[in-house]
């Protein structure tokens, strides 16, 4: 928890807790069933004498899987502007640059925590994010369109939520929950592939091929089990997160219905956004105060597959929230 005034849920943090153990689980079962098929694979094919060592995809994909992670943990800010196409912005630029940094000043006033860097997106779409490894890197991202949209205590509240994200180093925590599912994704394309296009033994005979598949095929079946099972439970964690940001930013400020009100009118908006614009803000999404894409299908499985809680789920936390203060 970092040392600002920025409130904490001990019952999502300990939520949060949990699923970052059974993230441990997995990647210490993931480790050991690799370990495991490959020595299985060299004792086979020592014995038979055939067949090089197979692990040189593994190696490689845990290699360009850690190396995005440090680039994200280190970079993200950078890769988040340049995605969004914002930049940063001083007081002194525009009325709505002096209005965004006066409220961040207020907001940085309220949590005790050093002011992010400032940016403006030119986007109709209304929406915001924050992101950096830590607060001394922070950036803080308003669009255009949410500017417009919302009044200065609704929009108060939206960068609350968004400043506590970055007071709780949720950009390092979801950078370091992510690299077991970028090696599993890795390692399922790999695998695929040295199949596909013979690597591991095909070539040298039926029983080479065989060998191979010893090895390629079962690894392709761990990493998509891995991968799956690690998908779901970012996507929980990252639920867990924006809950808890609208939980902090809404003490923060002591207005949670304001924050309520942002959240009714951002949502509604986004179905009056062109498609085209809300697939290419996706990559994003994670990032946003409020998904850029809505998953379709049923309300269940859009609800295990989605980055952010439902806005009816988010209205009742920030009641109850509201409750509280008034008593």
């Amino acid at each position: 928890m970092a040392r600002t005034r920025y409130a904490s849920d001990p019952g999502l943090i300990a939520r949060m807790g949990a699923t970052m153990f059974l993230m441990g689980l997995l990647f210490a079962g993931f480790g050991t069933g690799l370990v495991y098929l490959i020595v299985t694979y060299a004792a086979r094919s020592h014995h038979q004498g055939n067949g090089p060592s197979a692990g040189s995809f593994i190696v490689f994909a845990a290699l360009i899987g850690v190396g995005s992670a440090v680039a994200s943990y280190y970079w993200s800010d950078k890769i988040a502007l340049r995605t969004s196409g914002a930049r940063l912005v001083q007081p002194g630029d525009s009325a709505e640059a002096r209005r965004l940094h006066e409220i961040v000043d207020r907001l940085c006033a309220l949590a005790d925590m050093p002011k992010p860097r400032v940016a403006i997106a030119p986007t109709s779409m209304p929406n915001a994010f924050a992101t950096g490894r830590s607060s001394k890197v922070a950036v803080l991202c308003a669009t255009r369109g949410i500017m417009a949209k919302l009044d200065d205590q609704e929009l108060e509240g939206v960068l609350a939520h968004e400043m506590s994200h970055v007071a709780h180093k949720d950009v390092a925590v979801m950078t370091v929950a992510s690299v077991l599912g970028i090696v599993a994704a890795l390692m399922v394309r790999f695998a695929f592939y040295s199949e596909l296009f013979g690597g591991g033994g095909r070539g040298r005979g039926g029983n080479g091929q065989n060998q191979s598949a010893l090895l390629i095929f079962p690894i392709m079946i761990l990493s998509m089990c891995v991968y799956v099972i690690s998908f779901l439970l970012i996507r929980m964690l990252s639920r867990y997160r924006e809950l808890s940001a609208d939980r902090s930013g809404a003490l923060l400020t002591g207005r949670p219905s304001a924050l309520a009100s942002a959240l009714v009118k951002v949502t509604g908006d986004m179905g009056k956004i062109p498609m085209k614009d809300l697939r290419a803000a996706e990559p994003l999404n994670a990032f946003y105060f409020a998904p850029a894409v809505a998953l379709r299908g049923q309300q269940s499985l859009a609800a295990l597959f989605s980055t952010h809680p439902s806005l009816q789920k988010r209205l009742d936390n920030l009641q109850k929230i509201s409750e509280q203060l008034n008593k």
